[in-house]
């Protein structure tokens, strides 16, 4: 037994699809409606990572993008800030001389991001770089074709060589690219091997594929980390991203955490929200009229 395959077998990974959808099923309609409160929608406000990832993006749009939230906690500084502004690498600089406000981390997708296809020794040296200019977090896409074949080592590896690029001090959000794993089996052990391997936090996807987050794999990620945190004391965080369009979808993610994982991942270190077309209908809902800030 390899030590990744002795990791695994601490954990249940004989689950259903089917039963995993009941259960989901189950959470949005007993559950989800009590959490569609302002409250709620305020918090979720403050867990949004704030994105541009634009081939038009350059430093004077990404110091503009991040302006808006030096003046959002002008404009409105009861209500809570975003959470973390997310760019490219070659940005982090330029969102570092910007920002102004006080607790938004600056997060940067790195390692060949979306697709991970590239030699470490790029992947690792975008990632160094990009701390190095100012990222606090940095969000790498797990090798998926590689977990698909089952070289589970290689995986490993890989996640593990960019957490020592990041360091203690900068957070590591390991991207699994949910919708290309199919199965609540192939999410929850890509989900432990992630977190085994240094991930901070893990996250459902990049956004550029055609499957996105889903509720169901929002349940399965979030077990695996309650999981692990019972096994091992170490608290993971949880972001699900990609094709989350409706406050009713974050208020769904709000729930499944609240759930599966308790009052604990409840904060906007624990729990992250990849959707900045919300941002301004969040804000809406909250003020009462339509708002059109970011």
């Amino acid at each position: 037994m390899t030590k990744y395959e002795e990791a695994l077998s601490k954990y249940n990974l004989e689950i259903s699809d089917a039963d995993v959808q009941a259960a989901v099923k189950d959470i949005i309609i007993n559950k989800v409606p009590e959490n569609d409160t302002i409250d709620v929608k305020k918090f979720l406000m403050g867990s949004i990572e704030l994105t541009t990832l634009s081939c038009t993006d350059s430093d004077a749009s990404v110091m503009r993008f991040t302006e808006k939230v030096n003046q959002f906690d002008e404009v409105y500084p009861d209500l809570p800030h975003v959470a973390t502004i997310c760019v490219y690498p070659c940005f982090a600089e330029a969102v570092k001389d910007a920002l102004q406000v006080e607790g938004v981390e600056i997060a940067c997708v790195s390692g060949s991001f979306p697709s991970s296809q590239a030699r470490i020794e790029v992947k690792v040296a975008e990632t160094s770089l990009a701390v190095m200019d100012g990222a606090t977090e940095i969000d790498i896409v797990m090798p998926v074709g590689k977990f698909l074949e089952g070289d589970y080592e290689s995986v490993c590896e890989d996640i593990s060589e960019l957490k020592n690029a990041c360091g203690e001090d900068v957070a590591m959000k390991v991207i699994l690219e949910t919708g290309c794993l199919k199965t609540a089996k192939n999410i929850k052990t890509a989900s432990i091997l992630s977190m085994y391997s240094g991930a901070d936090y893990i996250k459902t996807s990049t956004g550029k594929e055609k499957i996105a987050a889903t509720p169901e794999a929002a349940y399965v990620m979030c077990q695996a980390i309650k999981e692990y945190y019972d096994e091992t004391g170490i608290q993971i965080g949880f972001k699900p991203a990609g094709g989350i369009n409706t406050v009713m979808d974050a208020i769904t993610y709000y729930t499944i955490v609240k759930e599966v994982l308790g009052e604990e991942w409840l904060t906007n270190k624990w729990f992250r929200i990849g959707t900045s077309r919300l941002a301004n209908i969040l804000l809406s809902e909250v003020l009462g009229e339509e708002t059109k800030f970011f």
